[in-house]
């Protein structure tokens, strides 16, 4: 049986589905556009879960409540390097938007500054965050929460959500090194797709809802993911969520909504930090880009370096869509 071709989207083509699909939702301009850019870069790095696949989810939280489609974030600066940010049931992109110049200079004035966001939406590909800073020269950490998704080791009930962390820092040459990845074995939503085709799951990825290991998808769902790397795995998976939940002052990921499901905010948390490398050494980008080439002459894979090559920035890039969710898309166009 041959496979059902996939509809090809210019940007431009892309930018305007999605925003479209934003304003039929609701959605203020000032979200879709946020909204827009963060699904095509995601689109771009080749994380199709986290694209257009993922903006079913807000679309569905605008209709549902889950989400406020037209809250402007209210920024506040409590000390000078830190900026707070209340999402007030928002997106999360958008208080970042909002803060990311006042961020940049913040951390080039006093060699760091800090974003903490609470009550938002969960925030999608956390290292869109990152890599924005990244290219403005400064070494950049990530960190989020959201809906309670991962039982810790010693506990078969899902107690924090897969809680990821992201880094970037770039080079002299341009090199950016771009890491991103959960607590988790796995993404929450490589189980959510991996349902929807009834494709087997890896061993170790999760429990079922009676707490027993299950390599089948739907019933990963309803249960629960593991750490990666068991205890060390939960136990970063817990520093994560102290810093994006308790220090911003959003909800504990037992306290979040589901992001899939009824009228209530996960009310997640972002904590962004931004470093002013130059401030510490003016050589950092240059030996950076060094260590780079060293690593990548040993065979090692460098994340962000080793897959870009530069196509994400590529405004001719296409945007592949499956025909369902092309499909899906186009009616609420």
């Amino acid at each position: 049986m041959s496979q059902i071709p996939c509809h090809q989207l210019t940007q431009p083509e892309a930018e305007t589905l999605a925003r479209t699909c934003c304003l039929r939702q609701g959605a203020s301009l000032a979200v879709a556009e946020a909204l827009t850019a963060a699904t095509l870069a995601a689109e771009r790095r080749g994380l199709p879960a986290l694209g257009f696949a993922h903006l079913l989810d807000y679309l569905d939280g605008f209709r549902q409540g889950r989400i406020d489609p037209t809250a402007e974030p209210v920024l506040t600066r409590p000390a000078p390097a830190l900026i707070q940010s209340d999402a007030r049931r928002g997106i999360a992109q958008l208080g970042f938007d909002r803060a990311f110049k006042d961020l940049c200079t913040t951390a080039n004035d006093f060699g760091l500054g800090l974003f903490a966001q609470r009550d938002a939406f969960t925030g999608g590909e956390l290292g869109y965050y990152t890599r924005r800073l990244g290219r403005e020269g400064l070494v950049a950490l990530a960190f989020t929460n959201g809906p309670p998704l991962l039982a810790p080791q010693g506990s078969s009930r899902a107690l924090y959500s897969t809680n990821p962390l992201a880094f970037a820092a770039q080079a002299a040459d341009g090199r950016l090194l771009a890491i991103d990845q959960a607590c988790s074995s796995t993404a929450f939503v490589n189980l959510l797709r991996a349902a929807e085709s009834d494709a087997p799951i890896p061993e170790g990825w999760a429990l079922d809802a009676t707490g027993q290991p299950t390599r089948n998808a739907s019933d990963a769902v309803r249960g629960t993911l593991l750490a990666f790397g068991g205890a060390r795995g939960a136990n970063i998976s817990l520093m994560v969520e102290v810093l994006a939940a308790g220090l911003t002052g959003a909800n504990w990921s037992l306290d979040a909504g589901d992001f899939r499901q009824g009228s209530c905010s996960p009310g997640a948390g972002l904590l962004i930090v931004a470093i002013a490398p130059r401030l510490l050494d003016d050589a950092f980008p240059v030996r950076l880009g060094m260590q780079l080439t060293r690593l990548a002459d040993f065979g090692v894979y460098l994340p962000g370096v080793s897959r870009s090559q530069g196509q994400f920035d590529d405004p001719s890039c296409l945007v592949w869509l499956p025909p369902d969710l092309y499909l899906k898309l186009k009616a609420l166009n």
